[in-house]
């Protein structure tokens, strides 16, 4: 039997690096890729708002641009897969547009996917209520609304899930056995990629499966990826996936322009 072919995925959390978000990211793929692929995690420069989260429409609305400009940078170095890091799947749509060859996914999306194949039901443990509906409209988006058992907040902002692990996992525990005992959830997605590493401890506690949304997406994007150079396939680029016209993008101006990425950490292929 052949071995697999190498893969290369771009992971790009759409903020900026606050000195160890990027280095958990790459921690998390270093553990849960194959080993022939090749992983690079990347964030956003400053001069894309300089974001720590994107907890806000309004601050989303700002980062769209430099996540379509990272599209276009990973396209061009040849990537196989592109991850947009946000539960929110901030610009997917958009950013698949102008992704060329490479499979484009987002962690609610790719989440959701997995929770259907693993149970009929799932609920999302989720950060703050202000979140709640936005991620409706998402989970909606990709057509597994009827599957959702509710989202259940534990009080924290992006900026807080790695503060006090300890706290942390009690909060999720609560959360997710609420989920679980009160509205029959068969499965847990946690809202949130900086809630990366605590899918397991949870998972433990509540005896259903547990599922890290970055995970998910680096791992949908990587199957995503080898699926498409196994069966020769490209992403569609007809009707409501056209790409625009390179020289309408030309001429419009900022597509292209200063840095795609700041911080960037490779995690190599194995084999």
């Amino acid at each position: 039997m052949a071995s697999a072919p190498h893969i290369r995925i771009l992971y790009l959390s759409p903020t900026v690096d606050r000195g160890d978000t990027d280095a958990l990211f790459a921690d998390a793929a270093r553990d849960h890729k194959l080993p022939g692929t090749e992983v690079h995690v990347a964030s956003l420069p400053e001069d894309d708002g300089g974001f720590t989260h994107i907890e806000y429409r309004s601050y989303q609305a700002i980062v769209t641009r430099g996540i379509i400009r990272a599209v276009r940078a990973a396209a061009r170095e040849g990537f196989d897969g592109f991850v947009i890091g946000c539960f929110y799947d901030t610009a997917l749509h958009d950013a698949r547009e102008v992704s060329g060859d490479m499979v484009v996914t987002a962690p609610c999306s790719a989440s959701c996917e997995i929770a259907a194949s693993l149970a009929n039901r799932f609920g999302v443990v989720i950060g703050r209520r202000k979140w709640a509906n936005q991620m409706h409209d998402a989970v909606r988006d990709c057509g597994q609304a009827h599957r959702l058992t509710g989202f259940y907040p534990v009080d924290l902002g992006v900026n807080d899930f790695q503060t006090d692990h300890s706290e942390t996992e009690r909060r999720l525990v609560a959360a997710g056995r609420k989920a679980v005992e009160a509205d029959f959830a068969e499965a847990v997605i946690l809202g949130c990629t900086l809630e990366v590493g605590f899918h397991r401890q949870v998972s433990a506690e509540l005896g259903v499966p547990v599922i890290d949304p970055a995970i998910a997406a680096l791992k949908r994007a990587e199957y995503g990826a080898l699926l498409r150079r196994q069966c020769g396939w490209k992403p569609s680029r007809k009707w409501s996936c056209e790409a625009p016209p390179e020289a309408e993008i030309e001429r419009f101006g900022g597509f292209d322009t200063n840095r795609a990425f700041a911080n960037r950490i490779a995690v190599p292929a194995e084999a």
